[in-house]
C-alpha cells in the first residue's frame, strides 16, 4: 500500500503544488452534516477489508468529460471537514484535495471524453469512467458504497445509497476528488476555448455558455448529442446521433 501511495503522489504530486495547504474555517452551516464510517464499518465487520466509495460528476454537463471518483478509506484514520462536495465552496475543496489523497489508502480519478459520451450514451459512458477509475486505484477492491440508486460499477458486492455523498465519508471524499480533478481539466480547456468561460462554468448550462454556443457552434468538447445542438443558430455542425444498436432496414416502398 506504501508503495502505491508514494506512485500516485509522485504523479499527481506537481499538481498540487499551487493548493493551499489550510484548509478554511468550517462553515456553521456545515458543521452538522458530517459523513460518517457507518456503513464502511458494517463492511468492514464482514471481512471487507478494502472498501471504495465511488462518486461521479460532470453527468449534466454540455461540454467535457463525465468524471468518476474512487476513494478507498483507511480503518485506522479519520480525516476532518470533509463534505459532500456539492456543498462546499471550490477554494474549499482544493484545499481538502491535498489532505484526502494523502489519507486514502488508494484513490483515483476515471474519466470518459465527451467524444465517447456522444458514441457510447450517457450511460455507457458513465460505466465506461467508473471502470478506469477502479483499474487505476491498483488494487483488489471487496465492497462498493455508490451514490445513487442506479449501479454503473457492477462490482458483486456494491451498496447503493442514496445521498451517500452525504452519509459516507469514502463517497464524500470521491466525490470531491472527482469534482477537482475535473474542473482543473475544465479550466485549463478554457484557455483553448475562452469564448465558452469554462473556467467559470465548467461546461454546465448557463447563460453565457449558451450565448457562446449560439455565436461560435460547439467546440470539439462539447457532446454534439444532445439536444441543445437543435436549437443553435450558428448551425456549421449537425448534431450528432449514434446509430440504432438493431441497424436499420432498407426501405423498398412496399406499403406506400
Amino acid at each position: 500500500m506504501a508503495r502505491l501511495q508514494d506512485r500516485r503522489w509522485r504523479f499527481w504530486g506537481p499538481m498540487l503544488k499551487d493548493v493551499v495547504a489550510t484548509v478554511p474555517r468550517l462553515r456553521k452551516s456545515l458543521r452538522a452534516s458530517a459523513p460518517g464510517l457507518k456503513n464502511e464499518r458494517e463492511m468492514w465487520a464482514r471481512g471487507k477489508e478494502l472498501v471504495v466509495g465511488v462518486d461521479e460528476v460532470g453527468r449534466g454537463a454540455w461540454a467535457g468529460p463525465i468524471t468518476v471518483g474512487a476513494a478507498v478509506a483507511p480503518q485506522d484514520r479519520r480525516v476532518y471537514k470533509i463534505r459532500d462536495s456539492k456543498l462546499l465552496r471550490p477554494v474549499e475543496r482544493e484545499a481538502l484535495f491535498e489532505r484526502i489523497a494523502g489519507w486514502c489508502v488508494a484513490w483515483a480519478v476515471g474519466h470518459a471524453s465527451a467524444a465517447e459520451c456522444d458514441r457510447m450514451g450517457m450511460s455507457d459512458a458513465q460505466r465506461l469512467a467508473a471502470r478506469r477509475a477502479l483499474a487505476e486505484l491498483g488494487v483488489a477492491v471487496d465492497a462498493v458504497l455508490l451514490d445513487g440508486r442506479w449501479d454503473f460499477v457492477g462490482h458483486p458486492d456494491t451498496r447503493r445509497l442514496v445521498g451517500g455523498d452525504r452519509i459516507s465519508l469514502s463517497i464524500a471524499a470521491a466525490s470531491i476528488l472527482a469534482k477537482v480533478t475535473r474542473d482543473r481539466i475544465m479550466k485549463n480547456e478554457s484557455q483553448s476555448f475562452p469564448a465558452y468561460n469554462f473556467d467559470a462554468n465548467k461546461g454546465y448550462p448557463c447563460p453565457v455558455h449558451r450565448a457562446a454556443l449560439h455565436a461560435c457552434g460547439p467546440s470539439t468538447i462539447h457532446r454534439r448529442s444532445w439536444v441543445f445542438m437543435d436549437g443553435l443558430l450558428w448551425s456549421g455542425v449537425p448534431r450528432f446521433h449514434r446509430p440504432s444498436p438493431q441497424g436499420s432496414l432498407p426501405f423498398d416502398g412496399a406499403g406506400a
